[in-house]
């Protein structure tokens, strides 16, 4: 099999060409129909049969045989303790930049994942229901930073998966809007103690600018209720080009609704558009990946590198 580590070989992952990644599929049955696999995927993303077969089966199958072997410890610790504790939803997050892909990859796995054999139950949060209300980020002057981290309600998203963690029930994560650009007043989405809990956003294996403290005292981050994490890793100018790609199509979707906050764009000629995305890019989103999020590709567990055709090309495992 096409294995190999990193640079010098004192690398933490083992990487695998596409090709020896989807040799360990093995006997993993292909339980999506072409249809379903169409509709899992988000705007101007690419995803084929072929490609949840090739990465996807594969990843399934490594988490399925994780979350088995934590409920199996979970249970040893029960004995040991001699407690009765409620049982702990396995956690996945899935990180990495702004149109990467990575909605179209929670929504695969928690499709491949529910189907499993026993079926368990999968929920799906994406953090963009922390952001702060776009009044509060307005007020704050930090709309021109929407999607950093200081744009985020972290205190709640960290209760949120401290009372998931807890087996609490049910748990309510507050809904986005990408139509209104903004939170949803009083929506909610509820978690009732599933047995795996899928978290998907931009800065989830991020751990803040601050020092860990000199007396020892805990400072939680989002990672550390993480059982398994994901980056989803391409090149700079491929991200580019994917975002300009996305913003382009949106114009004749969902940014001619009249309740789009971004109607005004709707009507931008493709020079125009091209240039007003390009500036959003650069000044926003770029900056952010520099910053905050392409630094915690390597707290990932399992990184999944995309060529320009949107295909995984290389998928790198942390080692045990």
């Amino acid at each position: 099999m096409d294995t190999r580590a990193h640079h010098d070989g004192l690398s933490p992952y083992r990487t695998f060409s596409r090709s020896a990644w989807a040799e360990l599929r093995a006997d993993a049955p292909m339980t999506l129909t072409p249809a379903e696999v169409a509709k899992l995927q988000s705007v101007n993303d690419r995803l084929s049969v072929k490609e949840v077969e090739t990465i996807y089966l594969p990843i399934s199958r490594l988490l399925g045989l994780y979350v088995y072997a934590t409920q199996k410890l979970f249970r040893a610790q029960q004995r040991f303790l001699a407690i009765e504790d409620a049982k702990m939803p396995y956690v996945v997050g899935i990180g990495g930049s702004v149109a990467v892909g990575k909605s179209t990859t929670a929504r695969v796995l928690q499709a491949l994942l529910a189907r499993m054999t026993p079926a368990p139950k999968v929920d799906l949060i994406t953090t963009d229901g922390f952001l702060y209300p776009n009044a509060v980020l307005e007020a704050e002057g930090l709309m021109e930073r929407k999607g950093f981290p200081d744009s985020y309600d972290m205190p709640g998203l960290l209760r949120f998966l401290s009372d998931v963690k807890a087996g609490r029930h049910p748990v309510r994560a507050p809904i986005y809007s990408h139509l209104v650009y903004d939170v949803v007043p009083g929506a909610y989405t509820e978690i009732d103690r599933p047995d795996i809990l899928i978290v998907e956003g931009l800065n989830v294996l991020q751990t803040g600018e601050m020092l860990l403290p000199r007396d020892g005292k805990a400072i939680p981050f989002v990672s550390d209720f993480f059982d398994f994490s994901v980056y989803i890793d391409a090149e700079e100018d491929v991200l580019e080009r994917w975002y300009v790609d996305r913003f382009l199509a949106l114009r004749s979707t969902a940014f001619r609704d009249p309740q789009s906050y971004f109607r005004r764009y709707a009507d931008l000629s493709d020079d125009e558009a091209t240039e007003v995305a390009l500036v959003i890019w650069r000044r926003i989103n770029l900056t952010n990946l520099h910053e905050n999020i392409l630094p915690t590709r390597q707290r990932a567990d399992l990184i999944l590198k995309k060529g320009a055709n949107h295909l995984i090309e290389e998928v790198a495992l942390r080692k045990l």
